[in-house]
């Protein structure tokens, strides 16, 4: 499987505009500048749908691996935290911190620290990224 998401950018880096879609039509020529990205301006911040994805990506890993262990995800809430600085070559992200709480009937909090260090190693997205990933991993009761 190929997914595909597009950027248009027209302009320089703090003045111009540009847009974010995807080919699902998720996203259709969302409109992100220097100001979304940085200054909290109204728009796209690219960075924030990496965010997403990378919840969404944890949060389906998290069920795979529960079912290896013959446990079932009774529901799972993630959020993915990405830090912005800079490095030599401009802006970058620095951290990623996840914090998920989950409801698994039958896990007990050292079985669900497994499960969940495993979903933040190996989610396709945690693969892809080579900035420390942190996380927080509730067992809710």
């Amino acid at each position: 499987m190929t997914v595909t998401g597009t950027s248009e950018w027209y302009g320089t880096f703090k003045e111009g505009k540009g847009t974010l879609s995807t080919a699902t039509d998720t996203l259709s020529g969302v409109p992100y500048t220097f100001a979304s990205r940085f200054e909290g301006a109204p728009g796209a911040v690219p960075e924030e749908l990496l965010a997403a994805g990378h919840a969404g990506c944890f949060n389906h890993a998290l069920a795979n691996i529960s079912g290896q262990n013959n446990l079932t995800v009774e529901s799972v809430t993630t959020a993915v935290e990405l830090s912005m600085g800079t490095d030599d070559h401009g802006p970058a992200i620095t951290k990623i911190h996840v914090t998920t709480t989950a409801r698994i009937p039958g896990a007990d909090q050292a079985k669900f620290q497994e499960i969940a260090e495993g979903a933040r190693a190996w989610c396709a997205f945690s693969k892809a990224l080579s900035v420390d990933i942190t996380m927080d991993a509730t067992l809710a009761g």
